[in-house]
């Protein structure tokens, strides 16, 4: 059986399904294991040429210094029932970031820093600083880090358009693994419009897979286009085994750069919710089962899904006119409008009448709901 992996050396559990922006459950387990890795043999060939752009030297020397090390520190508390005792524990964790404005924000994946006490960030030139949590989104698995540093000292590296990107583009990851900093690997796009899970269990759509070696301490740091520029934050692998596959993902930069500035702006990251669990294979239709797939059922009680109409078996084929094929498509789509709006969603009913709902898209809960 397949596993996802993210970057942090931490095992997060099983996660029953992909429970999508949405709230839609994709059936099948997979194993969440907070790191990356990733895995083709990374050729260290620093003057490869890259077809259509850079070669890999070129865009390490240029976007090196914008690539920081990140060091989370976590405590976890002891515990005593009167007899017995435990002590606390301290955990580290590593991760890399990229520096995205002259006022020292930097990006990097919310898993990354979750839950840490101290967070530090370690700069090319060896500078060493302690860096405040501006915000994070664990539906994206983005985070804001802020250091106060001389602005001589930041070397913002820009976002590409993350929608531009195409099979076979040439790519490069810059990061920490196994706590070696500036560790420059590369690769190709080996696909686009992936899913995968957040650290919340939603879904994160449109990510972009790479055969660029990623490994633990990878996460968070930039997988560059041939051009240098940002096109995600690589965040999970996907393997059989538990070690590398050659087959990573990276959070897709379109999504990064809107929530990055929502947080820099001070306000609330919020994603559209439809309540449904679809299933994880063919068209867009709803489930007509529960189970560990959807634990809180096809319809979500009192969700927008429920309030609009929708029922199990339902099958979505168009969101305001746009044709859907799949539930990754109806992920996608849907993730593009905001809480409040309306849409209209052609249905096919389980007695293969065409219909269309009008559907109110609510707020997402905090987590998606899972089994156990």
């Amino acid at each position: 059986m397949s596993r996802l992996i993210k970057v942090l050396p931490v095992i997060a559990g099983a996660v029953a399904g992909a429970i999508i922006a949405l709230l839609v459950a994709h059936g099948g387990t997979r194993t969440v294991i907070e790191q990356i890795t990733s895995g083709s043999s990374a050729v260290p060939t620093s003057n490869v040429q890259v077809t259509r752009g850079l070669t890999v030297n070129q865009i390490y020397k240029m976007d090196s210094p914008g690539v920081v090390d990140i060091t989370a520190t976590s405590v976890q508390p002891g515990s005593s029932n009167g007899f017995f005792s435990t002590p606390s524990q301290t955990t580290q964790d590593e991760g890399a970031g990229v520096v995205y404005d002259k006022r020292g924000d930097i990006l990097t994946d919310e898993h990354v820093v979750a839950g840490a006490s101290r967070v530090m960030v370690n700069f090319q030139d060896g500078l060493s600083v302690r860096a405040t949590v501006l915000g994070t989104d664990p539906s994206t698995d983005v985070a804001v880090l802020r250091v106060h540093v001389k602005r001589s000292e930041l070397h913002p590296i820009p976002f590409a358009n993350s929608n531009a990107a195409q099979v076979g583009d040439p790519v490069v990851a810059i990061g920490s693994p196994f706590g070696l900093p500036e560790t420059t690997t590369a690769g190709i796009v080996s696909a686009v419009g992936r899913s995968i899970t957040a650290p919340n269990n939603y879904t994160i759509p449109g990510a972009i897979q790479t055969d660029a070696a990623i490994n633990p301490g990878n996460s968070g740091g930039p997988l560059l286009d041939g051009r240098g520029q940002v096109l995600g934050l690589n965040d999970q692998i996907q393997t059989s085994s538990g070690s590398s596959a050659g087959v990573g993902f990276a959070t897709p930069a379109n999504a990064d750069v809107q929530v990055a500035n929502t947080i820099i702006a001070g306000r609330k990251v919020e994603h559209p919710y439809v309540g449904v669990c679809l299933d994880s294979t063919g068209p867009a239709r709803i489930s007509t089962t529960g189970g560990a797939a959807c634990p809180t059922g096809p319809i979500v009680a009192g969700s927008p899904g429920a309030r609009a109409g929708l029922l199990p078996g339902d099958t979505i084929t168009k969101v305001n006119g746009r044709s859907v094929t799949s539930s990754d498509g109806f992920i996608s789509v849907i993730s593009g409008y905001k809480p409040g709006d309306t849409v209209t969603l052609s249905v096919i009913t389980p007695s293969h009448q065409r219909t269309t709902i009008k559907v109110t898209l609510g707020t997402r809960p905090a987590s998606a709901p899972t089994a156990g």
